[in-house]
């Protein structure tokens, strides 16, 4: 078996509200091709392909079968991962250290541009008894968002200072496409999608992709200076059923959090962990998510906020990149916060680059109100 997987090559298109003119198998050869081009290596360098995509945000079933050539995965070991992109990697990571394979070039893809989100997301619900009454993920969001809210006596203010965070540390990431300074007042104003959540409250339709390559450590090493390892991963499942659980509560969230600081070494993530790139797609959640990775006590990282540690220059950067409020696809998104939390620790964030960092934390989500949880602990090379 493997020791440590490393990622040595990291690529994204720019994300953007619509991209009429490039298809599904046109932005995974851009991504595939270039982290390829870049790192020095040829897709025989790879022993296996994992693809990321989603049959409903695609249109059509078996999503990867569109885009094997333009990943060469033609005639090779290839695995298609259909969740958020967090999974996709702790799934390609799994697999070399099985011992089965040395290396994976990864590829994640969407174009929300193309689909009906409230028609998509109302197919993750239970067909008999919950989609007939119309759930989607923003109006299940925004239930647990206002239990979360009432629960902890947090304003809706308060969340809208995450926006006002996030949307300005996307100026500095050129690959992102809603950035912008706003103030409190702007996002309170905004157009109400869902009680509570605002317009500049909630991630944007996005299209893009990102594709990364991982290997075993021997091969890290000599294929990249700065490989970064993947030192700590663990996902966890929720109950599925939104009444069976209490919805300003993380326990799946918290259960992988903890498994993978086990692994990474980790008792004190708030002292030990230098950033944090997680899944914001409302702007509660970066409050909700913080609080259930155990980076402080349950209705205390509005404190956070408030004191200027979750910000770009505080002691806990979250979203230096501008996160997922500033503009990345569902499914994709994911894979995006893997493949920023890495290029932190290569160095190679441009403007947003948080200065010294040698660990950080990724994490994703798919289901119903975070009901599935994934964490990656990454770790700078030495």
């Amino acid at each position: 078996m493997a020791d440590r997987v490393g990622i040595v090559g990291i690529c994204q298109t720019k994300y953007e509200p619509r991209k009429i003119f490039d298809s599904y198998p046109e932005l995974v050869f851009e991504v595939s091709s270039r982290v390829l081009e870049e790192t020095g290596l040829t897709i025989g360098d790879m022993d296996q392909i994992v693809t990321n995509s989603q049959d409903f945000w695609d249109g059509r079933t078996i999503s990867n079968r569109t885009v094997s050539e333009a990943c060469g995965s033609v005639l090779r070991a290839e695995s298609k991962v259909a969740m958020d992109g967090a999974f996709a990697v702790f799934y390609a990571a799994m697999r070399i250290l099985s011992g089965c394979y040395d290396s994976c070039l990864l590829v994640s893809h969407c174009k929300m541009s193309e689909g009906d989100p409230h028609l998509i997301n109302n197919a993750m619900f239970d067909p008999l008894y919950q989609r007939i009454l119309g759930f989607d993920e923003l109006s299940t969001c925004a239930l647990q968002a206002r239990r979360y809210l009432n629960k902890y006596k947090i304003t809706e203010e308060q969340c809208a200072r995450v926006s006002v965070k996030n949307l300005k540390n996307g100026k500095l990431n050129p690959l992102v496409h809603r950035s912008r300074e706003v103030t409190v007042d702007q996002v309170m104003r905004s157009p109400m999608l869902a009680d509570p959540i605002k317009e500049l409250d909630a991630y944007p339709v996005t299209d893009g992709a990102c594709a990364m390559i991982l290997a075993v450590e021997d091969k890290a090493r000599k294929w990249c200076s700065t490989p970064v390892w993947l030192t700590g991963m663990a996902s966890r499942l929720d109950s599925f059923y939104l009444g069976d659980r209490d919805l300003a509560e993380t326990a799946s969230l918290t259960l992988a959090a903890k498994k993978a600081y086990r692994m990474a070494g980790i008792s004190n993530p708030l002292q030990e962990i230098d950033l944090v790139e997680l899944s914001d797609f409302y702007s509660y959640q970066e409050l909700l998510w913080l609080e259930g990775m155990g980076f402080c006590r349950p209705g205390k990282a509005v404190k956070m906020l408030d004191q200027g540690i979750t910000a770009l220059g505080g002691e806990l950067p979250v979203n230096p990149s501008g996160g997922i409020l500033s503009g990345n696809p569902v499914t994709v998104a994911g894979a995006v916060r893997v493949a920023e939390a890495a290029l932190q620790l290569m160095g190679r964030a441009g403007e947003h680059q948080v200065e010294g960092a040698g660990r950080a934390l990724a994490q994703g989500h798919c289901g119903p109100c975070g009901q599935g949880q994934c964490v990656i602990i990454l770790e700078k090379g030495v």
